[in-house]
């Protein structure tokens, strides 16, 4: 299991790597780059332009904290840290990354459905991550924990949204609106599905050790 863990963290690290190298290119505000090219009727929306490069910027930055906060390692010798690297997180997630992903949502590609799919994701992400830190402030580290995991999972979309961005057009030959609507909603649901059943599985496991 630890085997496992490791390997999933170096995977998630490459990932957060490729992302960086992904949003790079912004940070020198030209605006005909990629996803910008698409956006240049509202790019006059100074709202907008600010959740843009708030949410890039941020959503980076929450994912590579992520990756370091489920580790027992860190938890139990380096507690500090830990808590710090949480504090962080959450307050980046609350005060930027899910309210920045929220205004983005409501001008998002690909028409209604593909809106209510992000406008969804952000609420879900700021109310799991609130609540992870809520339960912790009230000392329930297992439901903090459970929480964290559903944040991440949520934190994680701005991954595999990319992935399907990328090898849905090879694979299904799926463009424009139809594109943008499927992955809107595969980009956040099977990663809490997923997790769910990572959750129930974990807890069953560990009622087992009561008994």
């Amino acid at each position: 299991m630890k085997i496992i863990k490791i390997i999933g963290a170096i995977v998630l690290l490459l990932f957060t790597v490729l992302m960086t190298r992904l949003t790079l290119p912004y940070m020198s505000l030209a605006t005909d780059i990629d996803f910008l090219l698409t956006k240049q009727g509202i790019l006059h929306n100074k709202i907008w332009y600010y959740s843009f490069y708030t949410h890039i910027t941020t959503s980076l930055i929450v994912l590579l904290l992520g990756i370091f906060q489920f580790s027992s390692t860190m938890i139990k010798k380096y507690t500090k840290i830990h808590r710090l690297f949480g504090q962080i997180y959450v307050g980046l997630i609350l005060f930027c990354s899910a309210t920045s992903g929220f205004v983005m949502a409501l001008y998002a590609n690909g028409g209604f459905w593909a809106k209510v799919s992000f406008v969804i994701t952000s609420f879900l992400w700021w109310g799991f991550t609130a609540l992870a830190y809520w339960h912790i402030r009230q000392h329930n580290v297992q439901a903090h924990q459970a929480y964290m995991y559903r944040s991440y999972a949520l934190t994680l979309s701005a991954i595999t949204l990319r992935i399907y961005v990328l090898s849905f057009p090879f694979l299904l030959g799926l463009r424009g609106k139809e594109l943008y609507v499927i992955v809107a909603w595969l980009s956040w649901l099977p990663n809490l599905l997923i997790c769910e059943i990572y959750l129930y599985f974990k807890q069953l496991a560990y009622k087992n050790t009561l008994q």
